[in-house]
């Protein structure tokens, strides 16, 4: 049996983490988020760490609010950046392992082609650049027994998500503005939560940098329009560009994520994205109902 402690646990990877761990009778899961855990506190993870022994710290907790870091770069850097090198550290001195989540947002969004793990990084946002200080410091402190994880569009039927806000708004209005020249892959976490499981459970472990996202692409354009077919939802979407819906932060172009390596290390299958957002829309649904 694994001890496994997840960070973040009450964001929507850390939720997905909680329904595996329903049917989990294997494993022991230590579920904490800020409440229970400040993990920009070293003090406080080398406690905790030393009391529950964990073999794997699953890190889903980040700052992701992308447009508010602009302003907010300390705050940001401290739970993108600092948070994991203290997770890091402890791991270190409790000889466990670390799974940590990261993002499409530290390549630089300028490719045509999809990104495999060993693409320059060029983050061009103060989230980008503090999770890519978090993973350097990640394997600096722990190149052994550290796998980071970069994932993107990330949505699940809990928290905030741009498939929930879609289907706020598609209910509301009568049409919406989306863009259609920024491209990459919507990931559920479910499917996210589920491949690291498969890590956990497999009889390898090894370290380094894996992407992780569903199989194809779209545009955030054809991601609505595809949440608003299955939805059932008559809401008209006007393809804008990014140039006339103007943000703090600068969002990659391009950041669909090439995932033969874990596919390869770690024999998983991808689901393709539409099949997974339409899980996530019976689900939806079904908590409604």
């Amino acid at each position: 049996m694994a001890v496994l402690l997840i960070t973040g646990a009450n964001g929507q990877l850390g939720n997905e983490m909680r329904c595996i761990a329903d049917c989990d009778n294997i494993n022991s899961f230590i579920f904490t988020d800020i409440e229970e855990l400040d993990i920009t506190n070293f003090s406080d993870i080398c406690n905790f760490v030393e009391i529950h022994k964990p073999d794997f710290i699953i890190n889903c907790a980040a700052y992701t609010a992308v447009d508010k870091a602009e302003d907010d770069n300390e705050i940001c850097a401290k739970i993108n950046t600092l948070a994991v090198e203290n997770l890091a550290n402890a791991a270190k001195i409790a000889n466990a392992k670390i799974i940590h989540v990261s993002t499409d947002y530290v390549y630089g969004g300028d490719a045509t082609m999809p990104y495999i793990e060993s693409d320059t990084t060029n983050p061009k946002s103060v989230y980008g650049k503090t999770k890519l200080d978090g993973e350097i410091a990640l394997a600096n402190i722990l190149p052994e027994q550290s796998i980071t994880i970069r994932t993107s569009w990330l949505y699940s039927s809990y928290g905030r998500n741009f498939v929930k806000t879609m289907i706020s708004l598609g209910k509301e209005r009568e049409s919406l503005n989306v863009v259609c020249d920024q491209r990459g892959t919507p990931t559920f976490a479910r499917d996210l939560a589920n491949a690291i499981m498969s890590i956990v459970k497999s009889n390898k472990f090894e370290a380094g940098i894996y992407n992780y996202s569903n199989e194809g692409e779209c545009s955030w354009y054809e991601f609505a329009c595809e949440i608003f077919k299955l939805a059932k939802i008559d809401c008209k979407v006007n393809a804008i560009t990014t140039d006339q819906y103007p943000t703090k932060a600068q969002r990659p172009a391009y950041s669909v994520l090439d995932k033969s390596k874990i596919k390869r290390v770690y024999g998983l299958e991808i689901p393709e994205w539409r099949v997974s957002l339409k899980e996530c829309i019976m689900l939806l649904n079904s908590n409604i109902d």
